[in-house]
């Protein structure tokens, strides 16, 4: 009597899940109306990274309002919101809470028109050039349809609102703070991120390794200053610089097997005042980035010897200073979890709008959530107006990209496909 009272609870829970799923389309535009609203909000006042208080202050209250036990101040401005709903598995869905230093140029009538002083005290303007502001208002019409429809789910959910992505530091911060420990450590971990890459009302997904690992490398290289008309009583940190960057180019084409992706790019090089007089030191920022985890320590151990054979080969009075900074490792897109929810996304989207994608060179610290034990996966959600998107493949022209002044994400369409996405997928790794 037990075994056939549980299977015909099984049947019920169910045919419970599957009805709600089928009708998701027309809850996503029962609760996209404030979704919008959130999302016009958070484009308007966007805030820089380790300063998101009224971002996270928006979110927090939000989903407060739907039930959700929020936490606040997690990591410095991070938000963490539970609903426990059962017995059953603890998902995370993780949101970015940061914009950028960048000045918008869409033409929008809700564009940013926020200035603010930057940690450096420059005045500088912000806007949600990466898409952050999608993100969240996606993330809140989630947790409203996930809290709708709890006879259909049961285990927790674990919503995050991570600040500092930009500067790949939040996710670290959130850990060190006791996201795993003070609350519970997720079994599985699930984020989407826009892109132009794909039009609006697309999903790809990459399995296996999916975004590089990133490390910052300052590198302070010395010499002794004096007249540039008479080099001879100097050490020129000039021509050392010159020599180190073109040096650093040779360990991707001749350290690294061909088949491994690795980057080395020196962003910038600051040295000098004025061109009669040869400075006392020149400082090169360095970005690097791999999939494999010997690759990229076999690329800043080589970045470091050559550095300072460099400077030894220029005479400099001392070894140059070697800093890494803003590292996160490779994004693993773990290959089973992909493969369920892409299963799921394609029974609710069909599966022409859910695309395989290949792996890319940028960054991000969803990583850390990975690296700290949990297995995880994030989805491209496409972004780019689908008629515009037709004309860019015909021209071979490239929309404007994450961090552009003119990324404008065709937000109708893109919220939607976010909202039906996410609650799909939390829906089938929940039931």
């Amino acid at each position: 009597m037990n075994i056939l009272r549980l299977a015909l609870l099984g049947v019920v829970l169910n045919i419970s899940c599957l009805a709600a799923t089928a009708d998701l389309p027309a809850q996503v535009n029962s609760v996209y109306p404030k979704v919008q609203q959130l999302y016009i909000d958070l484009h308007q006042h966007p805030e820089l990274s380790q300063h998101e208080t009224q971002t996270a202050a928006k979110l927090a209250e939000a989903l407060r309002g739907l039930g959700y036990d929020v936490t606040t101040g997690v990591g410095g401005t991070g938000v963490v919101a539970l609903l426990r709903n059962g017995p059953g598995p603890t998902v995370m869905l993780r949101t970015e809470l940061d914009a950028l230093p960048v000045e918008e140029k869409t033409g929008w009538t809700f564009a940013s028109r926020v200035h603010t002083t930057d940690d450096s005290g420059a005045d500088v303007p912000v806007m949600h050039a990466c898409g952050h502001d999608i993100h969240m208002a996606a993330l809140y019409g989630t947790a409203a349809l996930m809290a709708r429809n709890r006879q259909s789910w049961h285990g927790t959910l674990m919503l995050i609102g991570q600040p500092d992505e930009e500067k790949v530091g939040g996710a670290r911060a959130m850990l060190k703070d006791g996201l795993f420990t003070r609350f519970p450590k997720p079994d599985i971990a699930f984020a989407v991120h826009d892109t132009n890459n794909f039009p609006a009302g697309q999903i790809a997904f990459t399995p296996g390794y999916a975004l590089t690992s990133s490390d910052g490398v300052d590198i302070t290289i010395y010499g002794k200053g004096g007249h540039g008309a008479m080099p001879q009583a100097t050490v020129d940190p000039i021509v050392i610089a010159a020599c180190t960057v073109l040096t650093l180019q040779t360990i991707v084409s001749r350290e690294i097997n061909p088949q491994d992706a690795a980057v080395i790019t020196v962003g910038s090089i600051h040295g000098g005042t004025k061109r009669n007089i040869i400075p006392d030191q020149v400082k090169l920022e360095l970005t690097v980035r791999s999939y494999k985890p010997e690759v990229r320590q076999h690329l800043l151990d080589a970045i470091a010897r050559i550095a300072r054979a460099e400077s030894e080969a220029g005479n400099a009075p001392r070894p140059p200073d070697v800093k890494f900074m803003e590292s996160t490792p490779a994004q693993y897109n773990d290959p089973k979890l992909v493969d369920r929810i892409a299963a799921s996304l394609r029974q609710q989207m069909g599966a022409e709008n859910v695309v395989l994608s290949p792996p890319w060179t940028p960054s991000e610290d969803f990583s850390e959530f990975g690296k700290a034990g949990v297995p995880s996966a994030m989805f491209w959600l496409g972004a780019a107006n689908p008629a515009k998107f037709e004309e860019a493949q015909k021209t071979g022209n490239s929309l404007p990209s994450n961090h552009s002044p003119l990324f404008a994400p065709d937000y109708n369409p893109t919220l939607h496909t976010a909202v039906l996405a996410e609650t799909t997928a939390l829906m089938d790794l929940l039931k």
